[in-house]
């Protein structure tokens, strides 16, 4: 017989304690891995399916684990990864070759997060089992190292991806603890006693990395304990919108930077357009899709009529955006050698552009009237209308129920998107200090906001639409700025912003943005003021005393003769009085305390069960008990039991005083033994009476008690 199949023969007949920790273990390891594969699915997939999946590979797991030797068992787990690997390469629209594949994982291990490569749903879905079920198989079997090595594997990937957070990695790490000490315990056949250890040690995981934020010179905050986040909150619009790569979270507060970025020559203010993204996660946004070289993309104009813009771009400070007027056709040749195309058709520079640089790029400015979109729309591409119309499975069903009543069952999608618009400029303020809402985004600025900024009003835009199936995209850049005297338009960093686009088939994408102007406007030009008046480094424009920012209208453009209308005035509503700096708390407030998370309360019971392990380690709770047990005797009701407890006390000062008697040595020669004092010789005679001669009253039990008293404080 192997050693394998001894080691399953051996842990079969019964479940001891510490096997079903090591288990316990393991399992919060492979939790730890699937929450975070759970929340790539939940983006754009049916979590009914994935957890499908994990019952069905735990239950092939459970019953294999006494049929399969592990060699067959490790085997059947390779094709099954095989297999979900070509799922998920025949999914993408595209055939990727082999070094594009190699390529793509070293950028995953580099930092790249699972959510921006192509059909990440599929991916998860594709991955999921094989881990699963080799890491419960050789759990089952007594493997816990190989088992701990498998899913640790896998949550390590997650780490390098930068999907799994530090409090879920904390708990993965915790869980692989948990699973190679009480395993080796169960392989030794140690006892639960022993297993304390372990739980101690565990705990200490716990409390260190919490204890490192007050250490001095420590960074960070506690992990997960005093409800730290996982990195820390960009300060103004810019840094969170166009600083964030690939990704970016939907904060709270935030501030506007008035430090120039740009200078534009062009014949007409636009949106500068920097990036935009497909994938909502309920709290934020991803970019999926890969750059490549502008040499090797042909830069197409979109659909329909449109006319050519060019700008010329002057850098102010250094940066890794490349604005342009939607949609760029051509790029200078200067700059061309090093910039990227993404796969929405943004430009990227190829390395940061740095003080004084200068680009030209050429735009085909869409040229349509509302006249032109108000109309039925055709269908939508395949491609647009699956990457465009994704919503978390999680998004709560009162969104799209709310948008549907707004919208009506007879409006065209022009119509639509000009409802949500203008719903969302007149009953939500502005204001840059709001409270990060828990949970879905949109939800949140829809039925429990009262005010919100540029992120939370295209946010909720893109997700009401999609609700409809209309599909849409959040885009990030800035507004035109302030024209200067030499006839140029000065970008600062408060001129960042969020806006939406709409697809229609035969136009392209179509800009809206349901941020009310005027609020906006008035936070810029105060931030700005404020900034000059105090010296904090905003560059004064030529010309003199700064103008209030100039803002255009969104596309589409009415007519070709009238490309720039500008800003349709809100009608009424909250907007109409909103200021700047309006609290955006909305509801919920009423002073109650904050309640601890989930993720918090698994950590504080971690400790809670370290703590109560190591007390009982240490024999302080017995002590405890001790000396509270000889300090008060309640009264049994029954004189004679009130005696025998009392003897019982003494018995006990005395074993700890001088020595414990024997099993064969009688009480009279015990005390005798160890010269027993007056005190406890007459105790002995009150027990003797009610023990042997059965007399015990009332009075001689209150004696004892109070004897017990005074041999105590001896």
């Amino acid at each position: 017989m192997s050693t394998l199949d001894r080691a399953w023969t051996w842990t079969r007949p019964s479940l001891p304690a510490t096997r079903t920790l090591a288990l316990v273990g393991l399992a919060t390891l492979v939790g730890s891995f699937l929450v975070v594969l759970r929340e790539v699915v939940d983006v754009s997939g049916d979590l009914s399916g994935f957890y499908l999946l994990i019952v069905a590979a735990l239950a092939a797991a459970t019953l294999l684990a006494r049929l399969l030797r592990v060699v067959v068992a490790v085997t059947l787990t390779g094709v099954v990864l095989a297999a979900g690997l070509v799922v998920y390469i025949t999914s993408l629209p595209y055939d990727p070759a082999f070094a594009a594949m190699v390529e793509s994982n070293v950028k995953l291990l580099s930092g790249q997060s699972i959510l921006e490569i192509e059909r990440s749903t599929v991916w998860a879905l594709s991955i999921t089992p094989a881990p699963v079920f080799v890491t419960w198989y050789l759990g089952l079997r007594g493997w816990y190292g190989a088992a701990t090595a498998v899913a640790g594997g896998m949550l390590g990937y997650l780490v390098l991806t930068g999907d799994a957070s530090l409090t879920v990695t904390l708990f993965g790490v915790l869980g692989a603890g948990a699973a190679l000490g009480f395993g080796d315990l169960h392989r030794r056949d140690a006892s639960a006693r022993t297993a304390e250890s372990v739980a101690v040690i565990l705990a200490v995981m716990v409390l260190v990395p919490g204890l490192v934020s007050v250490v001095p010179g420590g960074s960070g905050g506690a992990i997960g304990l005093a409800g730290a986040g996982d990195g820390g909150t960009p300060d103004t619009v810019e840094a969170n919108l166009l600083s964030a790569g690939s990704s970016f979270e939907v904060v709270g507060s935030i501030s506007l930077s008035p430090a120039v970025r740009f200078r534009v020559d062009s014949p007409e203010p636009r949106y500068w357009r920097v990036k935009s993204y497909n994938r909502y996660t309920g709290d934020g946004w991803v970019r999926s899709g890969s750059t490549r070289p502008y040499d090797d993309v042909s830069l197409s104009s979109p659909p329909g009529e449109s006319r050519r813009l060019t700008q010329q771009f002057t850098v102010e400070s250094s940066t890794n955006a490349m604005p342009a007027a939607w949609r760029p056709v051509e790029v200078g040749a200067g700059i061309a050698d090093s910039t990227l195309v993404t796969s929405d058709g943004s430009l990227e520079p190829d390395g940061p552009l740095l003080g004084d640089d200068v680009y030209q790029v050429t735009s085909a400015v869409p040229v349509v009237s509302p006249n032109d979109l108000a109309g039925p729309v055709g269908d939508d591409p395949a491609e647009i209308a699956d990457r465009y119309t994704q919503l978390p499975a999680s998004t709560p069903d009162r969104v799209a129920q709310r948008t549907a009543n707004l919208v009506g069952s007879d409006a065209s999608r022009y119509q639509a998107a000009r409802r949500i618009q203008r719903w969302l400029r007149t009953n939500r303020e502005y204001s840059l200090d709001v409270e990060e809402p828990e949970g879905n985004i949109a939800d949140a600025f829809l039925f429990e906001m009262e005010a919100g900024y540029c992120t939370y009003y295209a946010t909720t835009m893109v997700t009401m639409l999609r609700t409809q199936d209309i599909p849409a995209r959040l885009v990030t850049g800035y507004t035109p700025g302030e024209p200067d005297s030499e006839g140029e338009y000065v970008v600062r960093g408060l001129n960042s912003h969020a806006w939406v686009e709409v697809y229609f088939p035969e136009t392209g994408w179509v800009q809206f943005d349901p941020t009310p102007a005027g609020p906006r406007e008035a936070a810029e030009q105060a931030r700005l003021e404020e900034s000059l008046s105090g010296g904090t480094g905003a560059t004064q424009t030529p010309g003199g005393s700064p103008s209030t920012p100039t803002s255009t209208a969104t596309t589409p453009t009415p007519t070709a003769t009238t490309p720039t209308a500008t800003t349709p005035t809100p009608r009424g509503g909250p907007q109409s009085t909103a200021t700047p700096t309006a609290d955006g708390a909305g509801a919920g407030g009423g002073g109650l305390p904050e309640l601890p998370s989930e993720d918090q309360l698994a950590l504080y019971g971690i400790l809670l069960a370290g703590l109560v392990a190591g007390v009982r380690r240490s024999k302080v709770a017995e002590q405890a008990y001790r000396w509270a047990w000889l300090r008060y005797q309640p009264r049994a009701g029954e004189p004679r039991t009130d005696i025998e407890r009392s003897w019982r006390r003494v018995a006990y000062l005395l074993e700890r005083r001088y020595r414990p008697r024997r099993s064969d040595e009688t009480v009279r020669a015990y005390l005798d033994d160890i010269d027993a004092d007056t005190q406890v010789w007459r105790l002995a005679a009150l027990r003797e009476r009610a023990v042997y001669e059965g007399e015990a009253t009332a009075e001689m039990a209150a004696t004892a008690r109070d004897l017990v008293g005074r041999i105590r404080r001896q």
